[in-house]
């Protein structure tokens, strides 16, 4: 296809005249354009079904919107390929902004699988020193303990569960407390 200052003002009488809906005029900017559109789109997206899609989408771009060219801004060819050009890195930029979703996406995924897991073993573990710290204290002090945090007994209905006054059990609870601290402190 000839290049040069004539076609181009050729070219941009062809945008002038697509601007105003004539379609003959529209094909010729097509064809005279498509194939650098697509190179362009090309060269940036690196992906052939990509690059046919955005050189679809400006083309139908030009059309909408020709009435937005300005002679004195540059020739139509330019004007058109920076329309690609931009579109191309828009795109490249999406494909991007995707695939860094889709990996954050997956690592918080697999963190968050890995967090269950810890956290399971931790509760489990931790389950089992409370468990055996429990058994190591007296039953004065283990039962209204059991009673409250396992049972969901209130101060007074552990005490009167016991028939014990509320003071003693509220002294004896404080106290099994302190020694279960002291115990799972203690790592035994």
């Amino acid at each position: 296809m000839p290049q040069g200052p004539e076609h181009d003002a050729g070219l941009e009488e062809l945008l002038i005249r697509s601007a105003g809906g004539d379609r003959e005029a529209f094909t010729g900017v097509y064809d005279a354009l498509v194939g650098s559109v697509l190179g362009l789109a090309h060269r940036i997206l690196r992906d052939s079904a990509q690059a046919e899609e955005v050189a679809q989408d400006v083309m139908i771009e030009v059309w909408r919107t020709a009435d937005r060219y300005r002679l004195e801004r540059g020739t139509a060819r330019t004007w058109v390929l920076t329309l690609a050009h931009r579109r191309a890195v828009d795109r490249v930029r999406a494909v991007q902004a995707g695939a860094d979703r889709e990996r954050r996406a997956a690592m918080l995924s697999s963190a968050r699988f890995f967090d269950e897991v810890a956290e399971t073993v931790e509760g489990r573990d931790e389950y089992r020193r409370v468990y055996r710290c429990l058994g190591g204290l007296d039953p004065v002090h283990r039962v209204p303990l059991v009673l409250a945090y396992y049972e969901g007994l209130t101060c007074l209905e552990v005490a009167d569960s016991l028939s014990t006054p509320a003071g003693t059990v509220k002294s004896r609870m404080r106290a099994g407390l302190r020694k279960l601290r002291a115990c799972l402190e203690g790592g035994s």
